[in-house]
């Protein structure tokens, strides 16, 4: 658990101080049953009351010394966890956050919701159990033995005889239960994600009216999760019978060897009590051992999958960009012989042999059948993705040179899923500009055709956006979308297929904006409707993952019969209508 160190150092006066007033709880009671011991022994035996009383008054004093280090520990230990779990989920969210699509598309977002909440709480779980219990228990479990023995050694052989017995049983219920809680994680990583599905997606599960469909499928993946919970804890429940009747067992015998002696006066009945409070001691701290270990094994499994997600190699990094300090000023752009594949094992790449320059200023649409490829080839531009082979460059450098946020505050995307935030509409334009002024909010949200639906909800730019933005239209998530991107003033701004909700007249009227007020931005436009891109000072046509076309509407429209088909389908279907 080397990995974990750097949480521990910051909080070690946590870590350290924590066990050791426990130490102070289990050092009383150690004493107690002593000291009860000699009450019946020396004040009750002889009726002395005055010892009856010093000794009750010691015993109370003692239990509230025991009391201050229990909660000191309690608390420390509570600190010590909480700490060291914050500190362990902003890492590993922070992690996620570096991660190329690559990297992500390697685990499910379930995945990493459990990952994130689930399994940093059984660490921390385990942490402050640990905490609280790793001196208690073995410091209990020797004091308890060594005065058994300072007592009366003849019935102390009786503990030393039970102990192996339940060490064993204990660490063959750990063994068969360690690999089954890493099968449950995993089972509750598929209810996680049937969960966020279900619940980002109802409206269309709505919809299609499949809400039993996926009632149904909920709950397979439920009864998946209960049967693999039901496999881990039915071995770790044994333990707990296994316990209690070991420790019954032993103080009978205590009690009948016990009695024994006290009947031929070898030992004094205070003696037999306080033995008894021993004996009951040593199998509560094998109790809380067990536990620990129990904790541990299911902590040791969510353990692993979190060190899966801090040690994943992300793919995409600037750490050894030549040019850190450079930013993106005039969104000139070169595609040099592009190569690309989602998984490097494929034949077939996504992208091949792609060359193209977009000077700086220049409108650029984008066109081409589904799946040809046309949101990846804009993706590489702010390293979304990284060329397999070839070169992507940025006003004549390779974008690999850049520091990651340098080049992307210079690229504006506006992604084919429009994806908005919880909070004010306001607040979800600033995105773009966290400091912009109210006014520059305003400006960028006319030029995206939004400021006239804005201002016409009740509170305006404050109005209030569900989580996604599900209580917008399609076309209004798309212009707030725009004018987020516009907020950022890039350089670059990458409009993917970002329009399709959004009527040929308000379009028309972006367009024109963009014409005016963008002069220098370089706009690449993707888009399915070829009314969106006829106007472009360039016009890309991609089919199966290759530039098939190239230039001004015209000569596409005389010369290639890729456009050629696209455009009259379009025009047909326009007539038809």
């Amino acid at each position: 658990m080397k990995r974990f160190t750097k949480y521990v150092k910051p909080y070690w006066v946590y870590f350290v101080f924590g066990p050791i007033l426990m130490i102070v709880e289990v050092i009383g009671e150690v004493l107690l049953p002593k000291m009860m011991a000699n009450i019946i022994n020396e004040g009750v035996a002889h009726l002395d009351v005055g010892y009856i009383l010093g000794a009750g008054v010691m015993m109370i004093l003692t239990a509230f010394i025991m009391m201050l280090g229990g909660i000191g520990g309690a608390y420390f230990a509570a600190k010590a966890a909480g700490n060291f779990a914050t500190d362990l989920r902003s890492d590993v969210f922070a992690k996620v956050q570096k991660f190329s699509f690559a990297n992500i598309d390697s685990f499910s977002t379930g995945s990493l919701v459990t990952r994130l909440t689930n399994d940093i709480t059984q660490i921390q779980n385990v942490i402050m159990m640990g905490l609280r219990m790793m001196l208690r228990a073995p410091g209990m479990l020797i004091g308890a033995i060594i005065m058994a023995f300072i007592m009366n050694p003849r019935l102390a052989v009786i503990v030393v005889i039970v102990m192996p017995i339940l060490a064993v049983a204990i660490a063959t219920v750990m063994l068969k239960a360690f690999p089954k809680f890493g099968i449950m994680q995993k089972k509750i990583d598929r209810v996680n994600s049937n969960i966020q599905e279900a619940l980002t997606n109802v409206r269309v599960i709505k919809s299609f009216v499949r809400g039993d469909y996926e009632a149904e499928r909920f709950a397979r993946s439920n009864e998946d999760l209960k049967e693999s919970s039901l496999n881990a804890f039915k071995i770790v429940i044994m333990q707990m019978p296994i316990m209690a009747l070991a420790m019954n067992l032993t103080t009978l015998a205590v009690v009948w060897f016990g009695g024994k002696q006290i009947m031929v006066g070898d030992m004094l009945v205070g003696d037999l009590t306080a033995f008894t409070s021993y004996i009951v001691q040593v199998l509560m701290s094998l109790m809380m051992l067990a536990m620990v270990l129990l904790g541990s094994s299911r902590a040791l499994a969510s353990a692993k999958r979190v060190i899966e997600v801090l040690d994943t190699e992300v793919d995409i990094t600037d750490e050894d960009a030549r040019h850190k300090d450079m930013q993106v000023t005039q969104g000139h752009i070169q595609f040099k012989d592009v190569v690309f594949r989602y998984y490097k094992e494929s034949e077939e790449p996504v992208l091949q042999d792609i060359n193209l320059e977009i000077l700086p200023g220049q409108t650029v649409g984008i066109i081409g059948s589904t799946g040809c490829g046309k949101t990846t080839l804009v993706s590489m531009i702010p390293r979304l993705y990284d060329v397999d082979q070839g070169q992507v460059l940025v006003d004549g450098v390779d974008v690999r040179d850049y520091s990651l946020y340098n080049l992307r505050q210079g690229v504006g995307m506006v992604l084919q899923k429009n994806v908005l935030f919880s909070g004010t509409i306001m607040e979800n334009l600033r995105w773009g500009d966290e400091h912009a002024e109210e006014e520059e909010v305003r400006k960028a949200a006319s030029q995206a055709q939004a400021d006239q639906f804005i201002t016409g909800f009740t509170q305006g730019y404050e109005t209030e956006l569900g989580q996604g933005g599900v209580n917008v239209s399609g076309g209004q998530k798309q212009r707030l979308c725009i004018a987020r991107a516009l907020l950022k003033k890039p350089k670059i701004l990458i409009l993917d297929d970002s329009t399709s909700a959004v009527d040929t007249a308000t379009e028309a009227m972006i367009r024109e904006a963009f014409a005016t007020t963008l002069k220098d931005t370089t706009k690449l436009i993707i888009a399915q409707r070829i009314t969106s891109v006829m106007d472009s000072d360039q016009i890309v046509v991609m089919d199966e993952g290759q530039i098939v076309g190239l230039g001004k509407h015209e000569d596409l429209l005389a010369g290639c019969e890729a456009y050629q088909e696209i455009y009259y389908s379009q025009m047909d279907n326009e007539v038809t209508a």
